[in-house]
C-alpha cells in the first residue's frame, strides 16, 4: 500500500526515557503532528470547519526503540472507509533507512460537528479512498 502522506522530524533529547529510548507515549504525539500536517496538506482551514476529526480508536504496534539522534518518518495509509469515519494506517519508520520500521498501527478517526453530533466525511477525505 502507498502512502497518502509522510512527515519527517528530528528525534529530540528531551522525548527520551530513563532507559535511553524515546518513551511510548512520544510516538502517539509523532503521529498526530503527522496528521495535522497532512490534514493542513489537505484543506487550508480545516480546523475552523464546521466539522473536525476526533480520534475514535488508536493502536500501535511497536517494533523497535528510537534512540537519539535520529531523524523518523511518519507515513500515512488510507485503509478503510465507513460513512462517518475513516481508519488511516501509520508506521513510523528511520527516514535514513526506511526498512527500519520503530512502530506501526492505525488511528481511527471520526468526524463530528461543533454540537458534537457525527456527519459525513468530508469529500476532501472521502475522495482518498478507493
Amino acid at each position: 500500500m502507498n502512502p497518502i502522506f509522510g512527515h519527517t522530524m528530528d528525534v529530540r533529547w528531551r522525548e527520551m526515557d530513563a532507559l535511553g529510548h524515546v518513551n511510548n507515549a512520544q510516538y502517539l504525539s509523532y503521529v498526530e503532528e503527522t496528521r495535522v500536517q497532512w490534514f493542513d496538506s489537505l484543506q487550508n482551514g480545516w480546523q475552523e470547519g464546521d466539522c473536525a476529526p476526533v480520534v475514535a480508536a488508536i493502536h500501535v504496534d511497536f517494533r523497535k526503540p528510537i534512540v537519539w539522534p535520529e531523524s523518523i518518518t511518519v507515513s500515512l495509509f488510507a485503509e478503510k472507509r465507513g460513512g462517518k469515519s475513516a481508519t488511516i494506517g501509520h508506521r513510523i519508520h528511520s527516514t535514513g533507512d526506511a526498512s527500519v520500521i520503530y512502530a506501526e498501527g492505525y488511528t481511527v478517526l471520526v468526524w463530528i460537528d461543533r454540537t458534537g453530533q457525527t456527519v459525513a466525511l468530508p469529500d476532501y477525505i472521502a475522495k482518498l479512498f478507493p
